[in-house]
């Protein structure tokens, strides 16, 4: 038998995900092919919500393991796989639920805000989940004198703090993918560049931020992209966004910022291990699935939804 083509695979990922009442979320940050034939594609934020609101008897998720894990969480009666079970998430890894614990214990009296790239673990410590579209919204449900842990990402805690004028008590992680962006090579790209707006994400370093003509969760800078009225943007994220801003905006230009000196792009090694082939093996075998005890998917679900709550309703936690 031949090797199938990229076509040969789409053809059968929409047979299989037909056939199986299936549907395939992805990450702005997927190869492009995925994201062509995904149901739906967004950000932290907006793929907790389709998780939360499918009718669909199996979710593949195309994205990183703690996206997987959430929604499963939130929908633990259906089968949750995904393409590559290692793909992880450096933010992730860099808060182990055992070292959280005992941080947490460290700061009595502190209601714990969890950034969703996370592990199921560490959400179950959690008192509401957040990502960085709500993040703000999240922090400031909370009365001005409840003192706040923040994890795991250092630079969107530092980033609300400032916001917000608070002292949240930050976990000391960072995304590799953002926190690599050189200051240095932004100012050179701005200097190269006059005419371009820099758009970046929370995650990225405070210095990159201070530079920054808009600051936003990737589905934020997407609209931003969309509605502004500039023709060249100099971008500070993960290379995939590139894909569905270019679609959505054919006449103007996105230049990325590269990882290091040799303009590599700034890639997510995680969310580029799921491939086209994958995802119809995948969905043909229905694994690897996401498999979790119920006592922490009881736990882990609070914080996801009462962010969902806050999220749609801006409630106040007391």
């Amino acid at each position: 038998m031949n090797k199938k083509t990229e076509r040969d695979f789409k053809t059968e990922i929409l047979r299989l995900k037909k056939e199986k009442n299936a549907v395939i979320l992805a990450h702005y940050y997927q190869i492009d092919e995925i994201q062509d034939i995904a149901d739906y594609v967004g950000d932290s934020l907006g793929l907790s919500q389709q998780a939360s609101n499918t009718n669909a008897d199996i979710i593949l998720f195309a994205g990183v393991h703690f996206m997987a894990e959430t929604a499963k969480i939130i929908n633990p009666s259906k089968k949750v796989i995904m393409p590559d079970i290692n793909a992880g998430c450096s933010l992730a890894d860099s808060c182990p639920a055992e070292s959280f614990e005992q941080f947490i214990q460290q700061h009595p009296d502190h209601k714990v805000i969890s950034y969703i790239n996370c592990s199921a673990a560490v959400k179950t410590l959690s008192d509401v989940i957040c990502t960085s579209g709500n993040a703000l919204q999240i922090v400031e449900s909370f009365p001005k004198d409840q003192k706040l842990i923040f994890a795991p990402d250092k630079n969107l805690g530092g980033y609300i703090n400032n916001l917000t004028g608070r002292n949240m008590v930050l976990w000391n992680g960072s995304c590799e993918v953002h926190d690599i962006l050189s200051t240095e090579k932004i100012i050179q790209l701005k200097k190269e560049n006059p005419d371009a707006k820099l758009i970046a994400h929370p995650e990225c370093k405070s210095q990159v931020l201070a530079l920054a003509d808009f600051i936003g969760s990737t589905a934020a800078m997407l609209k931003f992209t969309d509605d502004d009225d500039s023709k060249k943007y100099i971008i500070a994220t993960e290379s995939g966004i590139l894909y569905q801003m270019k679609k959505n905006s054919p006449d103007k230009e996105f230049i990325i910022v590269p990882k290091d000196e040799t303009c590599s792009c700034n890639d997510c090694p995680f969310m580029k291990m799921n491939t086209m082939e994958k995802v119809y093996l995948c969905l043909k075998n229905e694994k690897p699935e996401i498999i979790l005890d119920n006592e922490t998917m009881e736990k882990a679900k609070m914080p996801i939804l009462r962010m969902l709550e806050i999220s749609k309703n801006k409630k106040i936690i007391k």
